[in-house]
């Protein structure tokens, strides 16, 4: 099955890992296909960077978001 060429920045995050397991449906096969390998692997590596980022900035916005939670809970206590 051949993989898409989107942009990696373009894509979405669910869109990256199907892309990221049709390569390693690929890459597991009996006959992988030694011309296209190591242009296989460097797409995968993209994925997987995007994927990563994609997690951490959406770690650090629910961080925000319960700190900001937090302090609106902290400020209706002391309105009490």
């Amino acid at each position: 099955m051949a993989t898409k060429k989107t942009a990696p920045d373009s894509l979405g995050y669910a869109d990256a890992v199907t892309e990221l397991e049709e390569i390693l449906s690929e890459l597991e096969a009996d006959d992988v296909d030694v011309d296209r390998l190591a242009e296989q692997v460097r797409r995968a590596a993209d994925l997987i960077e995007l994927c990563r980022g994609r997690l951490e900035n959406a770690q650090v916005e629910v961080t925000r978001i319960v700190a900001d939670l937090d302090a609106l809970d902290s400020g209706d206590e002391e309105d009490e």
